[in-house]
């Protein structure tokens, strides 16, 4: 064996050691994942809680805003994995914030609860992106399996 043939034999291992390291690192490595928090936006204090402790308990995490105008003065639109939002409130609708976030590109999940509803309303809530209309009085369950469908969306 050549003097050129063992240099490239012992580059080739010393490559060959430097992979699993290369792999401890790689794997130590944070994994960015996708935003799991959900914003609750609602204008009923009441509602707002008791919405936070439901997907609390559910294993979620959540974040409140008592109108449409908080939650797009806070900069958390890029954070927030999920939106659950009233479509009667003081200021902006629900319907409008969807279209505004729709406006700006910004296509987070959103779930529409309210006691108002109508089929129109319904209607132009899904064809605008909408994962589910629920009135209330809703279902602990179908928001938490809605909440669920968002986040894998």
């Amino acid at each position: 064996m050549t003097i050129r043939e063992r240099t490239e034999l012992g580059a080739i291992a010393n490559n060959a050691e430097l992979i699993p390291s290369s792999w401890e690192v790689l794997l130590k490595m944070p994994i960015r994942e996708k935003p799991n928090l959900v914003a609750i936006i609602d204008d009923d204090d009441l509602m707002r809680s008791s919405l936070q402790g439901l997907l609390k308990a559910a294993g979620f995490s959540a974040r409140t805003f008592a109108s449409a105008e908080d939650f797009l003065n806070s900069g958390q639109q890029h954070h927030i994995a999920c939106v659950i939002t009233d479509i009667r409130m003081q200021g902006m609708s629900g319907l409008e914030l969807q279209a505004r976030l729709n406006a700006e590109g910004c296509r987070i999940p959103i779930i529409f609860i309210t006691a108002h509803g109508d089929a129109k309303m319904r209607t132009q809530a899904l064809r605008s992106g909408a994962v589910e209309f629920l009135a209330k009085p809703f279902d602990d369950e179908a928001l938490i399996e809605s909440v669920r469908a968002a986040l894998e969306s």
